[in-house]
């Protein structure tokens, strides 16, 4: 059993709104620069519903870590910011927060005028923005780790940070202009009393035939795609051959990202096969979905697994999540300021720097785990090992506990898997549980892809392939059909004809 149970929120949920007023200061210095007292900076701030801890905990909540860290959440964490920031700076700063449901709710939002200077959408929107050129630089300051109170750099998943740098835009990398917030993978959630482990760990579970009716896939273009290719090309993905190739990472991203036309036509053919297997299409009712008993099997986002999971517990029966043997998809939600919103004043980009630093404290982040369910970016560092007590709290044997595995998690703690300092001593019973799903073991990790951004006419094909795929292609319809269908119309009328003649 573990030693803490973590309370779970769902991704999207209903949005807490949101600005509120601090105090004022007389004047403050940073960074050889003196600043007189004068109009709060209004820092306009955008995330996901129920994506940022709103506090209230009951006092029988507080988490006491091992390392001495007590945990608790009284007030929203955009609030305390406020606080900090003036305390730490000396300017009164307001937080304007406020929620979208989805990446392309956020992206509407933009072009219809909204202004904000923060916001945290996902991985394939933020190379979206930069493609287009709308975001702000994080400045070179953010990233001085000499500064104490630069937390994310100093606190970020070497793992994350080095995925954040690798991946580029334009021959700019991702971490010029994005901080991570939240990561994941995408798998199967499933009822191991009814689907065999070995039946959910691939993608062609979505069209077995034994499951009919049972399963539902994403409602989502991007996720669906990317099951797609994970069934169209099974037989390569898990050859031996490509397994064993030095450049296996890049050519598993190429596969993964494969936006040839005869690729989405073949795609397009087989979610349309996929359709008539599925119970529905969806993209929250899944858990629920799961936990009633109406489905057999879910895909998934991990931190959403780790929410039907706990939910099942309580329930008093068991959920399991496993990660296709092709390639899983590998997500983060960043941190990303916008040009509209900054507009060239530093006082603004200093305010929404200063808030990505402020939810990468350590104590902020398992705050905002322990309330959302997902896996934050942030993992400490030799002096701070908050993340990893908080992981031991959640998932650490106890000592009346048997059956005990070795659990390392080095790689994204240090970037080192085999760190002494970072093998979790946890119940076997966890692997394809909530530590599974929240930290995949490193052998999961080597076969993860990120679904890239896609330009215009790539874009515009797969859109219109799922729009086929979701509803009804006239260009489908055989051509007999339409004869039928004409010859029938025609006896309609002439049945009409001779019925007004004999009046």
């Amino acid at each position: 059993m573990e030693k803490g149970q973590v309370r779970k929120m769902a991704r999207k949920g209903n949005c807490a709104a949101l600005a509120v007023l601090g105090v004022s200061a007389a004047c403050f210095s940073f960074g050889g620069a003196v600043y007189a007292k004068g109009e709060p900076i209004t820092l306009r701030v955008c995330s996901w519903e129920e994506y940022i801890d709103l506090g209230e905990w009951d006092a029988d909540e507080a988490i006491a870590l091992d390392n001495g860290t007590v945990i608790y959440g009284e007030r929203p964490l955009y609030e305390e910011f406020e606080d900090w920031y003036r305390e730490t700076y000396g300017r009164e700063v307001r937080v304007e927060y406020s929620c979208f449901g989805t990446n392309e709710d956020l992206y509407n939002q933009l072009n219809m005028g909204d202004t904000y200077d923060l916001v945290c959408p996902s991985e394939y929107m933020i190379m979206k923005l930069m493609a287009e050129e709308k975001l702000v630089a994080y400045s070179d300051s953010f990233y001085d780790t000499k500064d104490a109170n630069n937390y994310y750099i100093r606190n970020v998943s070497p793992f994350i940070q080095e995925t954040l740098v690798s991946n580029e835009i334009g021959g700019e990398n991702w971490s010029k202009y994005a901080a991570g917030y939240m990561w994941g993978i995408t798998g199967v959630l499933y009822n191991p009393e009814l689907v065999s482990e070995e039946e959910a760990s691939t993608w062609k579970i979505f069209g077995n035939p034994k499951f009919y009716r049972q399963i539902t896939l994403k409602d989502n273009v991007r996720d669906s795609y990317f099951a797609a290719l994970g069934i169209l090309k099974a037989d390569e993905l898990t050859d031996e051959n490509l397994l064993r190739s030095q450049d296996y990472h890049d050519q598993l991203a190429d596969m993964m990202n494969d936006v040839r036309p005869e690729t989405i036509a073949e795609a397009q053919k087989l979610l349309d096969e996929l359709m008539g297997n599925v119970y529905s299409l969806e993209t929250d009712s899944g858990k629920a979905d799961m936990i009633t008993g109406k489905i057999v099997a879910n895909y998934q986002w991990s931190g959403d697994a780790v929410y039907a999971m706990d939910q099942a517990d309580e329930e008093g029966f068991e959920l399991r999540f496993a990660v296709p043997r092709e390639s899983t998809n590998l997500w983060f939600d960043g941190w990303v300021m916008l040009k509209s919103g900054i507009d060239g004043n530093k006082d603004r980009q200093h305010a929404a720097e200063a808030f990505v630093n402020f939810v990468s404290r350590t104590d902020n982040a398992v705050r905002n785990m322990y309330y959302i369910g997902y896996t934050s970016s942030i993992a400490g560092n030799e002096e701070d090992d908050t993340i990893y007590s908080y992981l031991d709290w959640c998932y650490g044997a106890g000592e009346e506990d048997t059956d005990i595995m070795d659990y390392p998690v080095g790689y994204f703690f240090s970037g080192d898997n085999s760190d002494q300092r970072y093998i979790l001593r946890s119940t076997a019973s966890q692997l394809g549980r909530q530590l599974y799903s929240q930290y995949p073991p490193q052998e999961v990790m080597d076969r993860t892809a990120v679904m890239r951004y896609f330009d215009a006419d790539a874009n515009r094909a797969i859109n219109q392939m799922w729009i086929n795929v979701r509803c009804f292609d006239i260009a489908d319809v055989p051509t007999g059909v339409w004869l039928a269908l004409l010859f029938g119309l025609l006896a309609l009328v002439w049945i009409g004809y001779r019925r007004s003649k004999r009046r």
